[in-house]
């Protein structure tokens, strides 16, 4: 007789959010019903859901403290293992919650974490969810110290009186840095990447979009990249850069970055440069949007508040308005293709309107086809400055007082250089 492996339950998880003021309920059941589908991403059951009305949290639990002392019934009687809330708890109230109720407490950010660190795959992503898993757990080591290692670096390595919480943070504080300088080099190493793409003259197509919008599908199609693309959010967390070619014989680099998020946590954000570099540094922005979502204009807007941190703002962006063969209401797409000019819509996965896209990508790139000269003062620094955010610098020489550029530039912007064109 063969045995079998018994199968490991999952998760019992209950969450909880709260209604504050300045949020609205709707705004709050969409931020909890993401929460859930975050948490059933990180492979755990939902048992159920909790909210509370309060003008904004408490100091020792968030919630109230009778809402506190009911919940922990409720744990108790539904079996539950984590419990999970949805806005980032301060450790002093991650350690009390965790007192009374006698469970696993997480807030939103650790979620995410742990979502990250089980879809990170390459060397690089261990590396930027191990940064940012310490980052987050710094703060809070007088309630999650037993996670760490109780090694120390050998003879020499304690101070006279020094308490093992000190050690545990000096030893967090030299990991953070080593990993700070081993990602140091990943960001070189892109940089040289970067470089010898610009010495092909490819243009690079950074495609960005909020998490589970369907990237990833949109590179396999048109690609042929075997990259992840299901169902789940963060599905995919390692960038992936293939080429294609347009009708026109011009090759573009597409490369697919990590999803964005409502208030995606800043500590991913920083920890996670090195990637979303790719972002910063791209020619040109797909901006892949789910139009099936309810809270597709709340979606975009989280993408444009991220792009706008990774200072890719102002960048020539093609809106791709995805999942069309979901809609319910066909015209959606009609109505939000004349609200952004430009824009296409598209189905990645029945591979519905992408000669349009393919159309729109030729176009948006024509203007990369044409070297532009220019001359500009260095006085003008905030110009100089965002001709490299937003162009594609070729050439870059100094003359006296005098940045003289060759470089390939998006139409809004020859528009603005037209008095500094160098003849």
């Amino acid at each position: 007789m063969i045995e079998t492996k018994p199968k490991k339950l999952a998760e019992r998880a209950l969450l909880i959010g709260l209604e504050q003021d300045g949020v609205s309920k709707w705004d709050l059941r969409d931020s909890m019903e993401e929460l859930r589908e975050l948490a059933n991403s990180a492979g755990a059951e939902v048992v159920d859901t909790v909210t509370q009305k309060l003008p904004k949290p408490t100091a020792p639990f968030y919630i109230g403290k009778g809402k506190a002392e009911a919940i922990k019934e409720s744990v108790q009687s539904q079996g539950v293992t984590s419990v999970i809330f949805n806005d980032e708890l301060s450790p002093a109230q991650g350690r009390n919650l965790e007192n009374l109720l006698s469970r696993k407490v997480l807030d939103r950010t650790q979620l995410i974490l742990d979502i990250f660190a089980q879809r990170a795959r390459s060397r690089e992503g261990r590396l930027q969810i191990e940064l940012a898993q310490l980052r987050y757990l710094l703060p809070r080591l007088t309630r999650m110290w037993h996670h760490l290692s109780r090694q120390t670096g050998g003879i020499g390595t304690r101070g006279p009186g020094e308490t093992q919480l000190e050690v545990d943070r000096r030893r967090v504080q030299d990991r953070i840095a080593r990993l700070e300088r081993e990602l140091e080099g990943v960001r070189k190493v892109r940089s040289v990447q970067r470089q010898g793409r610009k010495r092909h003259q490819w243009p690079v197509a950074a495609v960005v979009g909020y998490t589970n919008a369907g990237k990833s599908t949109l590179l396999n199609l048109m690609t042929g990249a075997d990259v992840l693309a299901v169902d789940k959010l963060f599905a995919t967390l390692d960038p992936t850069t293939r080429s294609f070619t347009l009708p026109n014989k011009q090759r573009v680099l597409l490369t697919d970055t990590v999803g964005f998020l409502r208030n995606l946590p800043h500590t991913l954000i920083e920890s996670f440069k090195a990637t979303l570099e790719e972002v910063s540094e791209a020619d040109l922005l797909i901006h892949v949007v789910d139009l099936s979502h309810p809270r597709v204009d709340e979606q975009m807007a989280a993408v444009d508040s991220v792009v706008k941190e990774l200072d890719a703002f102002g960048k020539q962006t093609l809106i791709v308005f995805n999942k069309i063969d979901l809609l319910e209401n066909p015209d959606l797409a009609s109505t939000y293709c004349r609200r952004f000019p430009g824009s296409v819509a598209i189905s990645a996965k029945s591979g519905q309107g992408i000669d349009r896209f393919v159309d729109a990508l030729q176009s948006a790139l024509s203007a990369w086809r044409l070297r532009s000269h220019f001359r500009i003062p260095l006085s003008e620094s905030n110009l100089i400055a965002e001709l490299h955010r937003v162009g594609h610098v070729l050439e870059l020489r100094y003359d006296n007082d005098y940045a003289v550029i060759t470089a390939h530039v998006p139409p809004h912007l020859e528009q603005k250089l037209t008095g500094f064109i160098a003849r």
